[in-house]
C-alpha cells in the first residue's frame, strides 16, 4: 500500500482567502447569502465538468422569500466557467449524454410535470428530451448508445381519488394509500419532438433509485416493501434486472442500511456502501457485490472510519471518499477489493467523487469555505471554483480538531472553533453545537450555517465545540453502537465531559457554556436544559425530542428507533423510557431555553416541543422560555426567511443569556431585528407597488 500526502492541497484551498487582509467578523446576513457547489458531472472525454451552484434568495437585501434554487455552469479549468442556463431555470439531476454533446437535466417548466431537458454543450437553446404524461420525472439514465432515456416517474393518476376530491371527499388514510413509482423507456427523437408513448417497464416493489449497466444489458433498482421511511432504513434491497424482459436476475440481500451503489465498468461487480447488520446505525462500510449472484462481502468492516462515496475508475479500480474522524481521505481499491493507495487531501473535507475516463473530480469544503469543485490533477487537488469571494473580508477564528478523555476513559474527538482574537483570561463563552442522528459526524471543514453558530459566534467572542459524541459515525461501527440501549448516557455525558476538558485547558468559561442542536442534537439541547441544567447557561433546541414515549407514537421511524437506538420497545419498560425523556426532569429546568420547530415535521412531531414548553412553563414559570413554530417547515427549515429568522433568534438568545451569564435577563423581543434591506424590516414599510 502506498500513502500519498498532498501537502499543497491545503495551501491551494485557502490561498485566495489568506491573500486578502481580513477585516470584519461574520454575520447572520452573511450566512443568508452563502452559495455552494451541489451536483457535479464530468463529460465522457473529461474536458468539461458541469456543476450546480445552490443558493437561497437573499432576503436580507429584499429579495423575495423562497427555497433553494440552482444554477448550472460548465467548467473547463480553474476559474474558467460559464453559466449555461437562464436564471429562471433551476435544474436537477445533471448529466451528460453518452456522446458528450449535450448537457442534460431535470426541470419543471411553468409548473408543468418535471421532464428531462438538454442543452448542446457548444451552444444553443435548451429543449425537452423526454417526459411521461401526468407524471414527474424523478430520475433518469441514458442507454449506452444514447438512443434511449430510462426514467423513473411518479405513480399513475388515482382517478377514483381525484373524482372524489372534486366532490369534497379529501380524507387521507394514514400509511395505506401507497402507489408505486414507475419506470419508462423513451426514444430520443433529437428533432425537437419527444416520444409521446414511452415504453413502461414493470418493476418489483416500491422503487426509489436505479442505474443502467455500461453495456446496457441490465439495470439495478433499489426497492422497499412500502414507501414508508422506516422501510427505506430497514428493508431496502438492490435488485439486478434484465432491461429487455424486466426479470430480476439477482437480489442483494444486505441486512442493514443502504447508501451509494455503483456499477463497475465491466458490469461484473457493484460497489455498495451499507450497514454491516440490522443494528448498524449507518451505511458506512464498503461492500463488493457479484452482479450474477447477488453475493456480497464487506471490504473495510470494523475500521475506524466511514465510507462516504464511491466511484469506479475506467481501469477497473474503485475510488472512495472516506471520513476518518474529523478529517477525510481518498482510498483507491483494486478490483478485488484490496487497498492500493491512500491519498491525504490536507485540510479539505471531501464529500463526493465523480469520474469519467481518466478524470476525477471532487466536491469538498474546508474550515474557511463551503463546498467547491476540485479536480485531481498531477498528484494534487486543484480548485476549479470559487464562490463567496466576499469571504476574503471575514476574520475567522482558529479551527482545529480537539480530543478529550471522557469520564469512563473513552477518547472522544470533535471540532473546536476559537473566538476571533483568541481566548480571554478565564475562558470564553462556549457553545456546544451538537449534531443530529446521532449516526452522523462533524468534520473539520465548513461549520457555519443557519442553525450552526460557527464563525458567526466566533466573530462575536464565542468558542464553539462540535463534539462527535458516542453514537457518531466516522470512528467505526463499534463506536457508533456505544450509545445503543442507553439513551443519554454516555452520549450526552460526553458533552459535559467535553465542557470540563475545555475548561481545564483554559478555553471555556464553565459558567458560560451553552448548548444547541437539531433533531438528536435538539434532544441533547433539551437534556442540557433539564437534566444537566446546572451545566448549561443557555440552550437553543431545534426539532428536538422531549418525550421518548410519545415520540415513538408520533414518528415515521419507529423501527429505526428500535433497531439502532433503544434496542427496546417503550412497553418493555415504560419507566426506563420516561427517565430518558427531558420532560421527566423539568423540575431542574432553570436554563433559559429557546425552542424552535417546523409545524409540518413528521420525523419529530411538533408536539415534542409543545410538551417540553408546557411542562416548563407550568412547573418552572420563572425560567426564560420561548417556543417558535415555523409554518410549512418540516424537519429543518427550507425557506430563506425562516433560516435567517432562526439564525437571528439563536444568536440573540445566546447573547442575552450565555455571553452575559445572567439567567435572569429579560427575554429578547418576540420579533427579531431584521437587516435594513429586508422586507418587513420596518413596521412602517409601505408594501404598495409604485
Amino acid at each position: 500500500m502506498n500513502r500519498l500526502t498532498v501537502a499543497t492541497a491545503a495551501l491551494f484551498a485557502t490561498a485566495s482567502l489568506t491573500a486578502t487582509a481580513h477585516a470584519r467578523p461574520m454575520t447572520p446576513e452573511d450566512v443568508a447569502k452563502i452559495e455552494s457547489v451541489g451536483a457535479i458531472a464530468i463529460s465522457p472525454d473529461g474536458t468539461r465538468i458541469a456543476y450546480t451552484t445552490g443558493s437561497l434568495p437573499d432576503v436580507t437585501e429584499g429579495e423575495d422569500n423562497g427555497g433553494f434554487k440552482s444554477q448550472l455552469s460548465i467548467a473547463t479549468g480553474p476559474d474558467i466557467a460559464r453559466q449555461f442556463l437562464p436564471e429562471d431555470v433551476s435544474p436537477g439531476d445533471v448529466s451528460f449524454s453518452p456522446d458528450g454533446r449535450m448537457l442534460t437535466f431535470t426541470w419543471s417548466k411553468d409548473d408543468e410535470d418535471t421532464a428531462v431537458w438538454g442543452v448542446p454543450v457548444d451552444g444553443g437553446t435548451y429543449m425537452k428530451l423526454a417526459a411521461v404524461k401526468d407524471s414527474g420525472v424523478r430520475d433518469y439514465r441514458f442507454s449506452p448508445d444514447g438512443r434511449t432515456i430510462y426514467m423513473m416517474v411518479g405513480p399513475a393518476k388515482d382517478e377514483q381519488r381525484e373524482a372524489q376530491a372534486k366532490g369534497g371527499f379529501t380524507s387521507k388514510v394514514y400509511e395505506e394509500e401507497f402507489r408505486p413509482a414507475r419506470m419508462f423507456a423513451a426514444n430520443i427523437m433529437m428533432d425537437g419532438e419527444i416520444d409521446e408513448e414511452p415504453r413502461e417497464i414493470a418493476l418489483p416493489g416500491y422503487v426509489s433509485a436505479f442505474d443502467i449497466a455500461p453495456d446496457g444489458s441490465f439495470g439495478i433498482i433499489e426497492t422497499t416493501p412500502t414507501p414508508l421511511v422506516d422501510d427505506s432504513y430497514t428493508s431496502k434491497r438492490v435488485n439486478v434486472i434484465d432491461l429487455a424482459s424486466g426479470d430480476v436476475r439477482a437480489v442483494v440481500e444486505t441486512p442493514g442500511k443502504l447508501g451509494d451503489v455503483e456499477i463497475s465498468p465491466d458490469g461484473s461487480q457493484l460497489s455498495l456502501i451499507a450497514g454491516v447488520d440490522m443494528n448498524d446505525p449507518a451505511a458506512t462500510t464498503l461492500h463488493l457485490v457479484d452482479t450474477a449472484t447477488g453475493d456480497f462481502r464487506a471490504i473495510n468492516a470494523g475500521e475506524p472510519l466511514a465510507t462516504v462515496d464511491a466511484e469506479w475508475l475506467s481501469d477497473g479500480r474503485l475510488m472512495t471518499v472516506v471520513h476518518r474522524g474529523v478529517q477525510s481521505e481518498v482510498h483507491v481499491h483494486n478490483a478485488d477489493g484490496t487497498l492500493a493507495e491512500v491519498i491525504d487531501p490536507g485540510e479539505l473535507i471531501l464529500t463526493g467523487v465523480e469520474a469519467a475516463g481518466d478524470h476525477v473530480a471532487f466536491t469538498a469544503n474546508a474550515p474557511q469555505h463551503p463546498t467547491e469543485l476540485f479536480v485531481w490533477n498531477n498528484g494534487a487537488f486543484e480548485r476549479w471554483t470559487e464562490h463567496n469571494e466576499w469571504l476574503s473580508e471575514i476574520t475567522f477564528g482558529e479551527q482545529r480538531a480537539y480530543t478529550f478523555t471522557a469520564t469512563d476513559g473513552q477518547e472522544v474527538e470533535g471540532v473546536l472553533i476559537l473566538p476571533v482574537g483568541g481566548v480571554p483570561e478565564g475562558g470564553a463563552p462556549t457553545i456546544m453545537n451538537v449534531h443530529g442522528g446521532p449516526e452522523a459526524h462533524d468534520s473539520n471543514g465548513w461549520q457555519t450555517a443557519y442553525s450552526k453558530p460557527g464563525h458567526v459566534a466566533a466573530g462575536q467572542g464565542y468558542a464553539v465545540f462540535l463534539p462527535n459524541y458516542r453514537g457518531s459515525t466516522g470512528y467505526g461501527t463499534a463506536f457508533s453502537k456505544q450509545h445503543q440501549g442507553r439513551y443519554t448516557d454516555p452520549e450526552f455525558r460526553d458533552i459535559v465531559d467535553a465542557k470540563n476538558a475545555l475548561a481545564a485547558d483554559g478555553i471555556t468559561d464553565p459558567d458560560r457554556t451553552g448548548i444547541t442542536g437539531g433533531s438528536y442534537g435538539g434532544y441533547a439541547s433539551a437534556w442540557g436544559a433539564t437534566y444537566y441544567s446546572a451545566e448549561f447557561a443557555a440552550s437553543v433546541m431545534f426539532v428536538g425530542i422531549s418525550d421518548q414515549i410519545s415520540k415513538f407514537g408520533t414518528t415515521d421511524i419507529p423501527y429505526e428507533m428500535y433497531n439502532v437506538h433503544s434496542l427496546a420497545w417503550p412497553w418493555d419498560n415504560w419507566q426506563k423510557m420516561l427517565e430518558v425523556s427531558p420532560i421527566y426532569y423539568t423540575d431542574r429546568a432553570e436554563t433559559p431555553l429557546l425552542i424552535m420547530h417546523g409545524e409540518e415535521d413528521t420525523r419529530v412531531d411538533p408536539s415534542q416541543s409543545m410538551e417540553l414548553y408546557r411542562f416548563i412553563k407550568v412547573r418552572k414559570p420563572d425560567t426564560p422560555l420561548r417556543l417558535v413554530f415555523f409554518p410549512g417547515e418540516g424537519h429543518g427549515n427550507r425557506m430563506a426567511s425562516h433560516r435567517y429568522d432562526y439564525n437571528l433568534r439563536m444568536m440573540e438568545w445566546f447573547d442575552t443569556y450565555l455571553k452575559t451569564g445572567d439567567r435572569d435577563a429579560e427575554m429578547p423581543p418576540a420579533r427579531p431585528q431584521l437587516a435594513e434591506g429586508a422586507k418587513g424590516a420596518s413596521a412602517e414599510e409601505d408594501d404598495s407597488e409604485d
